[in-house]
């Protein structure tokens, strides 16, 4: 084939087929289930209407709970990964001895599995022979030693650090690739006209590396609304539903058989990502352009 070539329409029907059958159809089907009693209990499926979502958004109930959750995790991890990689891809931009070290050792974790990050982290946070809490009472700070993945003031903050310190260097990557396209000579510019380094980065280095921080505001956003590897592997939920997200949700519902409820979950989840991902992308698409 040649690049340059206007091919017929019919040569994508293959792969729009493909497209349609493995990935339209099924999600058009659960969104269809998700008004049914689809369960693993009886072999008749009963079209309910809306009472899955009613009782999803019902105030007495669990639910509520793991979309709180699941935002707050969505929230703080674009905070704290977009901050830390922020000043890290600052740090390794600069004339730093062996940084392709430094931003190699960074970006390790982002390539570890999840799996491989929570077994660790669920060793180091053990609240009796962890190293965290090892470490606290070695330097006589035992006082703040905690259980960290079993209280329900910390299980939940915990394993927002674990996510943040294994996601931290991938944003620092893009934004370190968003750095090095910036000329230096808006900098030098700003920086003769007696600009102070934080008012360079601020008013300079910030506005032009909005296409690199979107990029990064979106990925994480999806991330944190579709998190289910970390808080199933750290906490399985747990204590009580301290740390249940939607994802661990639609597992649990899914392996309890209510098919229903939890097709009723997913398709909440895919609708609330899909009008959040319209206004962020918008709003930074209004904020590049600017």
């Amino acid at each position: 084939m040649r690049a340059n070539k206007i091919y017929p329409f019919y040569f994508s029907l293959g792969a729009m087929l493909l497209y349609v059958v493995l990935m339209v159809i099924p999600g058009v089907a659960g969104i269809l289930y998700s008004f049914t009693d689809w369960n693993s209990y009886s072999s008749a499926v009963h079209w309910i209407g809306a009472d899955n979502f009613k009782e999803i958004f019902s105030g007495d109930n669990m639910y509520l709970g793991f979309i709180k959750n699941t935002l707050i995790f969505t929230v703080a991890t674009i905070v704290l990964k977009t901050a830390i990689g922020f000043f890290l891809a600052l740090l390794l931009n600069r004339g730093l001895a062996l940084k392709n070290v430094h931003r190699a050792i960074l970006f390790l974790p982002a390539v570890v599995p999840m799996l491989i990050v929570g077994l660790i982290f669920k060793s180091v946070l053990h609240p009796d022979t962890g190293l965290l809490n090892e470490f606290l009472r070695t330097i006589g700070l035992e006082s703040l030693t905690r259980h960290w993945l079993t209280d329900l003031d910390w299980a939940f903050k915990s394993i927002i650090g674990v996510d943040v310190w294994k996601g931290a260097g991938y944003i620092m990557v893009i934004l370190l690739a968003g750095l090095q396209t910036i000329p230096k000579d808006y900098d030098e510019a700003a920086e003769i006209d007696g600009a102070g380094y934080w008012s360079r980065i601020w008013h300079i280095t910030v506005p032009l590396l909005v296409p690199a921080l979107m990029i990064t505001v979106i990925l994480n956003l999806l991330y944190g609304l579709k998190v289910f590897d970390a808080v199933y592997v750290l906490t399985n939920g747990g204590p009580g539903y301290a740390t249940e997200v939607m994802f661990t949700g639609v597992f649990k519902e899914f392996s309890m058989g209510r098919y229903g409820v939890g097709t009723a979950l997913s398709t909440t989840l895919f609708l609330f990502m899909t009008i959040v991902g319209y206004f962020v992308v918008r709003w930074m698409g209004k904020e590049e352009n600017h």
